[in-house]
């Protein structure tokens, strides 16, 4: 009996099978495996996000470098057609070489680094127009800039190109009363806050667009804007008072800004021009008669343009960059400058394609 008892604790310390050792350390091997398995995914992880983080910078800043050239190369074209002009009468026509779209072409190679990373660039193609932005008819000389006040002679050629582009003419005159209170918003003068009605007035007033799209603060839904687009433009403050380049101008904005004119006769003065762009103000008024008195000075009709609306559109795969940009081609002598007043920048999926 003493001897059992002796024997007993030693069989409680007896070693563990080798079953149950090898049991433990699987299971503590399995913990380190995952534990290394996670790290590293979360390593790998991390690596990989960097990398598209970088590439996307880099396609970004590619992407700028190839619409900043294309808009250096318009204002190239620009500045080029002034200097040409100036041996002879300062005309703008459509027949130009800056009236000519840039079709799509494909400049990926040329987003490559090196030539060892030509193969994996993406596809890329660049498109670009300029468009006479003197060939539309500019708001601003709705409005006098520096009293806010419309001035009725150009309500007028406003009522006239909303009735011709088939829009009740009475929302001429609420796009000019509202561009009114908007610049009396902008002017610091007692006469003009008297003229806004108060802090009521004031609150009621919209801040002054300063682009097309913004149009729509003025009341305007999108559909109306988009149809007004090809036909009037909002140049900046400093170029109220501006005229419509004849030799541009769809017939709608010629009728317009011409009392009593019918879009035949605009036809008619579209079609000349198809022909032999005009000169001279007198060679329009040639094609029309006597019977017309083609207004001289703001608002009125003229053959050469100064604004100019420069658009650059870059396409990666399904994704597109576009940019607009509103130059103003300024006469200095010799060299003339062109200077760029505003840009709109727009990125998104490409509505033509076909996972849009």
């Amino acid at each position: 009996m003493k001897l059992a008892l002796v024997r007993a604790p030693w069989r409680a310390l007896a070693p563990r099978s080798p079953g149950g050792q090898r049991g433990s350390a699987l299971l503590m091997a399995m913990v380190i495996v995952t534990a290394v398995a996670t790290v590293s995914a979360s390593m790998i992880w991390q690596q990989w996000r960097a990398v598209q983080v970088e590439s996307a910078e880099r396609a970004r800043s590619q992407q700028q470098w190839v619409l900043s050239g294309a808009l250096d190369w318009a204002r190239l074209i620009l500045r080029e057609d002034a200097v040409s002009s100036s041996s002879g009468p300062a005309v703008d026509h459509l027949g130009e070489p800056w009236a000519q779209a840039l079709a799509e072409a494909r400049v990926s190679t040329f987003l490559a680094i090196d030539k060892e990373n030509t193969d994996d660039a993406p596809d890329a193609f660049l498109s670009g127009k300029i468009d006479d932005a003197s060939a539309r008819y500019n708001l601003r000389n709705v409005v006098d800039m520096s009293t806010g006040a419309v001035i009725p002679e150009q309500l007028e050629v406003l009522r006239r190109l909303f009735s011709f582009l088939g829009l009740d003419s009475t929302l001429a005159d609420a796009v000019a009363n509202k561009l009114a209170k908007a610049t009396q918003l902008t002017l610091q003068t007692p006469e003009a806050q008297a003229d806004l009605g108060g802090p009521s007035g004031r609150a009621a007033a919209t801040v002054l667009p300063q682009s097309i799209d913004q149009l729509i603060w003025l009341g305007l839904d999108a559909a109306l804007v988009q149809k007004l687009r090809d036909y009037v433009t909002l140049l900046p403050l400093s170029a109220s008072n501006t005229m419509v380049n004849v030799n541009t101008a769809p017939k709608e904005v010629i009728a317009a800004v011409v009392p009593n004119l019918d879009l035949s006769g605009a036809e008619r003065v579209v079609r000349q021009r198809q022909s032999r762009y005009f000169e001279r103000i007198a060679d329009v008024q040639a094609v029309l008669g006597q019977a017309y008195q083609i207004p001289s000075g703001a608002g009125g009709l003229d053959v050469q343009s100064s604004y100019f609306e420069v658009r650059g559109r870059l396409r990666l795969d399904d994704h597109v960059i576009e940019q607009r940009h509103l130059v103003w081609r300024k006469p200095s002598g010799a060299a003339p400058e062109v200077v760029v007043l505003f840009q709109e920048r727009f990125s998104g999926l490409d509505p033509g394609h076909a996972g849009w």
